[in-house]
């Protein structure tokens, strides 16, 4: 009944993704983190040039002080306890005040691999597409989990975008690939059971601990995913103002970038009310 509404759906999104990065001559950057709960920061990136959006639970758990947690390794543990009903609202919120033209992809609880099992059901999948969510930002863990998860979010109009990652991971963000060889294997693998768009973990910086340039590993692994596939790439994790540099020329498609904009936007609120409390 609703089958090819959905099928237009996804290719409206799709065609949203291919625009941003022609826009950028060839590749874009996605803004997560600080557009995760806060429509007015959401809408004042897509003012400067942002193309594609995320939010997700973890940014949810440390905007919304879940728990009093402060750091994003803490918010991953807990993650799970956000509600979808939350992530809808959060997502509906951003919708509301950005283009059409702007891609929305959702971290949401049981996308990832959750500390405590976390179930997704047709219910859950609906109300995300229906709060005006454009895809599924997720780190499934397995092939066959990623599987399942990829046929439920097409039947309901939802792109996939996942991520392949190491084994020593801080926390498991994707299927595991210890060399480039194993991420060429594994990328063609997720392409051919429909993923999307297919991201590399590329290191992770929580609690204030500077990420420095990309390792030359990185580069062989990112090598290794562009050459794999012909979907949409993005890398992801740890990539700030210096480094983001090590991706030009890589065929990378897309940044995504989170903690470096938090960490500038909260020391551009640090300085204004320095300002004001200055009395000389």
């Amino acid at each position: 009944m609703i089958s090819n509404d959905m099928k237009n759906k996804m290719t409206f999104a799709m065609k949203k993704v291919h625009q941003a990065i022609e826009a950028g001559g060839g590749h874009t950057i996605l803004s997560t983190g600080c557009t995760g709960d806060d429509a007015r920061l959401a809408r004042a990136v897509v003012d400067a040039g942002v193309k594609m959006l995320e939010p997700n639970h973890p940014a949810l758990v440390l905007a919304r002080g879940h728990r009093g947690i402060t750091t994003m390794h803490e918010a991953e543990k807990v993650r799970h306890e956000i509600s979808i009903n939350q992530m809808a609202e959060v997502t509906r919120g951003i919708r509301n005040v950005v283009p059409d033209d702007v891609f929305i992809t959702v971290g949401i609880p049981g996308g990832f691999t959750e500390t405590v099992p976390t179930l997704l059901t047709d219910d859950d999948f609906l109300i995300m597409s229906l709060a005006g969510a454009d895809g599924l930002h997720t780190h499934k863990s397995s092939l066959e989990d990623l599987e399942e998860l990829v046929k439920k979010a097409h039947q309901y109009g939802l792109l996939v975008d996942a991520y392949i990652g190491m084994e020593s991971d801080l926390h498991k963000f994707g299927i595991s690939a210890e060399n480039p060889d194993e991420v060429y294997q594994i990328a063609k693998a997720m392409e051919s059971i429909g993923t999307d768009m297919i991201g590399l973990m590329t290191g992770m910086s929580y609690e204030g601990t500077k990420a420095g340039e990309i390792h030359p590993m990185v580069k062989e692994r990112v090598s290794a995913l562009v050459s794999a596939v012909k979907v949409p790439t993005l890398a992801e994790g740890g990539i700030n103002t210096v480094n983001f540099k090590a991706f030009a020329g890589t065929g990378i498609n897309i940044l995504v970038i989170g903690t470096a904009i938090d960490q500038l936007i909260e020391k551009a609120a640090q300085n204004a009310v320095k300002l004001f409390l200055d009395q000389e």
